[in-house]
């Protein structure tokens, strides 16, 4: 496998405007996601890890090789958090993945407001996290770069809570970012796609 890349962005820099701005992306991911990159691709040459793909590498480092994973893992964190948000997010939510929420959840408010609490909890840098797990929904919240792979989950759909991902634009309000990220920029027909791999 060659070395990792950073992908393009979906949408343009000012595409998600006025939730996140285009400064807060262009920091986000050309200096941070591109740091999580090169730190990867470099920290790979001295493993025995280099030409396995991304999840191997996060699952394989975790608790091994702290510096290999914390990159590793942000990148692969980074990769899916562009692409679980759109400039037409927000809305409705697809008919099973709605079905399923409730279930869980009792009500899709009850959820985003799991949702948000799990967030605004979350003590320092980490991300929340809707994740399928033995057979069913859960929402969890990590520290730095972990994600759900390592506790034997598939993520759906994350929010990154470091503050370089929210701070030019809400400051310190975190619960107010995750406010926007749920009503306004979550791609809902993105995270249904993940869930019906799931069944």
């Amino acid at each position: 496998m060659s070395k990792f890349e950073l992908p393009d962005l979906p949408y343009a820099y000012d595409a998600l405007e006025p939730h996140m701005s285009s400064r807060t992306l262009e920091f986000h991911h050309d200096k941070h996601h591109q740091a999580y990159v090169d730190n990867t691709n470099a920290l790979l040459e001295k493993s025995d890890l280099k030409g396995q793909d991304l999840e191997d590498i996060v699952v394989k480092s975790h608790n091994k090789n702290q510096a290999l994973f914390n990159n590793a893992a942000q990148h692969f964190n980074h990769t899916q958090f562009w692409r679980w948000m759109s400039p037409k997010g927000g809305g409705a939510i697809p008919g099973k993945l709605e079905k399923a929420l409730t279930a869980k959840f009792k009500s899709l408010e009850d959820f985003k407001k799991t949702f948000k609490d799990t967030g605004v909890g979350q003590f320092g840098s980490g991300w929340v996290w809707l994740m399928w797990k033995g057979g069913g929904l859960d929402v969890i919240s990590t520290p730095n770069g972990e994600n759900p792979l390592v506790h034997g989950g598939r993520p759906l759909l994350g929010c990154d809570v470091w503050e370089h991902s929210y701070y030019l634009d809400y400051q310190n309000r975190r619960a107010a970012y995750l406010d926007a990220f749920l009503e306004n920029l979550v791609d809902w027909e993105a995270v249904a796609a993940g869930f019906e791999k799931c069944g």
